[in-house]
């Protein structure tokens, strides 16, 4: 839809001059996120407060215009296009923090970067865990609506674990807050774990008490090299299996390190099909003794190389490999499927091997790394999207990994979120009932449909695969 010139006038009124565009420019910026896909909105607004937000939405309500939140724009899944285009609320002038030391809550804005947050409370001794690979351009409103997880959640959780309560302007333009500030809490509805993940369609997140912990005193960064993907996955099984919990366990494919490989020099020798690294942390003690054990799994299953990092510019060095991926592939395809399933760790070796299967059967090139140790792989499908044949396999391949995970007992989302890219596929995991459910939360908080239209579930004149 198109914004009439007088619901433009009344949004110029809440907002200053400053703090609204409606200029060619600035709205190109905010029509497209990771996915490369572009809608563009009609008008584009920096609130400062919680009060702007819920005049905006009580406008909305009245005149029948989307309204879309936005945090960095890095999703993978769509989750902050306007595809209806309407109003886009971009939170980044919200960015206020706050460190309650005694009690260890951050009080922040939604808008706040979480690498900013990470480094702030590090000063002080303290440690935010969720860590997501956009972490130095996400947003923390962007991770709790997402869901976000990173490298660390194998021992620390997810963005949810950390979220005590919310500041919420609810899609009727009310202003709530939700959960607490406290160790516990147990009054009504548990409203806080239903927005966290939600994807900005039941509210726009404005403020958040977030959960600190101490920081760790040591840690240590293994590095292990195998010739064949089936060792590295049964490494990682036999680590958890073993009771050992390391604060990181990714794993990269052989595809990801030939792929790396033209892009950044790597140093690991021909023959490699797959590399983890391994972190630890805590106490001395405990990083010492769960580094022996670790490198003696490693030992007992063909592992080709194994080292431990000396210092830190080792530990740069060695993590170069896992940053530079994303930019590496492009190398090889103009367009990467990304996708982030989950399925049980015990099921590594046959996610792993089956997803090799699916690239040959279809022809196309699949690079998969990831969280390995909470069974969280990136899958990303290469393709050249103007080629109609190629394209087409492709798209092939992602349901087959999507059928894959979950006969595996896995989930086709752990951290991405489902927002238009898997809207198709929801109803393959999810029931009817369920879906049912869900729709009807939405339909109770956001009667018109004006928050994040089009987001999580197909139109209803479409049905999901």
């Amino acid at each position: 839809m198109s914004l009439p010139p007088p619901i433009k006038k009344k949004l110029g009124r809440i907002f200053e001059p400053k703090s609204i565009s409606f200029s060619k420019e600035d709205l190109l910026c905010y029509s497209y996120d990771a996915t490369g896909e572009s809608h563009l909105p009609d008008v584009v607004v920096f609130p400062t407060t919680a009060e702007e937000i819920s005049l905006t939405l009580k406008l909305a309500n009245e005149s029948g215009f989307p309204v879309i939140p936005r945090g960095g724009g890095s999703g993978f899944t769509g989750g902050t296009l306007p595809v209806s285009g309407g109003v886009v609320i971009s939170t980044q002038r919200m960015t206020s923090i706050s460190i309650d030391q005694e009690n260890l809550v951050a009080d922040v804005g939604s808008g706040l970067l979480t690498g900013d947050l990470q480094d702030e409370v590090e000063e002080l001794g303290l440690f935010y865990p969720p860590d997501p690979t956009s972490v130095k351009f996400s947003t923390i409103g962007g991770n709790i609506a997402e869901n976000a997880g990173g490298p660390r959640a194998v021992k620390y959780g997810t963005t949810r674990d950390y979220v005590l309560g919310l500041e919420v302007v609810l899609p009727n333009g009310d202003i709530v807050r939700t959960g607490v500030k406290t160790a516990k809490g147990v009054v009504g509805y548990d409203l806080t774990r239903l927005l966290v993940g939600s994807e900005g369609t039941l509210g726009i997140i404005t403020k958040a008490f977030l959960r600190l912990i101490p920081k760790p005193k040591e840690k240590a960064l293994m590095y292990a090299v195998f010739g064949d993907l089936a060792s590295a996955a049964d490494v990682v099984s036999t680590i958890i299996r073993e009771k050992i919990t390391p604060s990181t366990l990714e794993f990269i494919d052989g595809a990801s390190i030939r792929c790396a490989e033209e892009y950044v020099s790597t140093g690991i020798k021909s023959g490699a099909e797959a590399v983890l690294l391994i972190e630890t942390d805590g106490t001395l003690k405990s990083v010492e003794d769960s580094t022996a054990l670790i490198k003696k799994i490693c030992q007992e299953n063909k592992v080709l190389e194994f080292r431990v990092a000396k210092d830190k510019k080792e530990i740069k060095d060695l993590w170069k490999l896992r940053k530079n991926l994303s930019p590496a592939l492009y190398k090889i395809k103009p367009t990467k499927i990304n996708e982030d399933i989950v399925v049980p760790r015990s099921m590594l070796t046959s996610l792993v091997t089956g997803v090799q299967e699916i690239a040959e059967a279809r022809g196309v090139l699949i690079v998969s790394f990831g969280h390995a140790g909470d069974g969280n792989i990136h899958v990303n499908v290469m393709i050249d999207k103007d080629d109609p044949d190629e394209a087409k396999r492709g798209a092939e391949a992602v349901s087959d990994v999507f059928d894959l995970t979950l006969s595996l007992g896995g989930t086709i989302s752990g951290e991405h979120g489902v927002g238009v890219t898997k809207a198709p596929y929801l109803s393959r995991e999810l029931s009817s009932s369920l879906l049912s459910v869900m729709r009807g939360i939405k339909d109770v908080l956001d009667p018109k449909g004006i928050l994040n239209p089009g987001k999580i579930f197909l139109s209803p004149s479409n049905k999901e695969n």
